[in-house]
């Protein structure tokens, strides 16, 4: 489904991203959206704080088009993520090499390695130490995030990598945090380091 666009369901939120891109004046900054070719490979990266694709999205719509930005999650934000990340899409995994983003990056290492909820399980528990073995019959992959914003079947639609982070914490019975929380962006900016030089494959799908 992933390799054959005309089967990829995500390709409908890049359809509805490409639109957007016009009718939300982004085009009138930036041009066609084909312009934003490697801007997903390199993110997230260091502005007042670091940040991710989705809220760099967020961040120009309020501070550049003075208009309120579309939530997080919503349907509108992840169209144009995906939209922007398939102008990378089999480009290489490119994140910036600012020496500002260490202590983010150490964070979400960190975070990446803790124990939590209930269950007192890691994500490396999981990604690291038994990638490729199954859970409830699902295999469980690397936790590279080469695809977000992705479809996935469960989900029926099209999800950001802090929405599965999100599921994954509450699978272990810990508290998530709120969307857009610096926690998920600097797990984010750790996963990211981990697969530089992997293709950024957006739209992906999954199980």
């Amino acid at each position: 489904m992933q390799r054959e666009d005309s089967a990829n369901p995500g390709m409908l939120w890049v359809e509805e991203g490409r639109a957007l891109w016009d009718s939300a004046g982004c085009a009138g900054c930036h041009g066609d959206v084909v312009g934003m070719r490697g801007v997903a490979a390199r993110y997230p990266a260091l502005d007042a704080a670091p940040i991710d694709l989705a809220g760099r999205i967020a961040q120009c719509q309020e501070a550049r088009q003075h208009r309120t930005p579309f939530p997080r999650e919503s349907e509108e934000a992840l169209a144009l993520a995906a939209v922007i990340g398939l102008q990378s899409r089999g480009m290489p995994v490119n994140p910036p090499d600012d020496p500002r983003l260490a202590p983010a990056l150490a964070r979400g290492e960190a975070l990446y390695r803790e124990r939590r909820g209930q269950l007192d399980l890691s994500c490396a528990q999981c990604h690291d130490a038994n990638a490729g073995r199954h859970l409830a019959g699902s295999p469980i992959p690397e936790a590279h995030p080469t695809g977000y914003p992705l479809y996935r079947l469960e989900w029926q639609g099209m999800g950001s990598l802090q929405r599965r982070l999100r599921n994954c914490m509450m699978g272990v019975r810990s508290e998530p945090y709120a969307y857009g929380a610096p926690e998920y962006v600097a797990i984010e900016l750790f996963l990211m380091r981990r697969a530089a030089g992997m293709a950024v494959e957006t739209p992906a799908v999954r199980p």
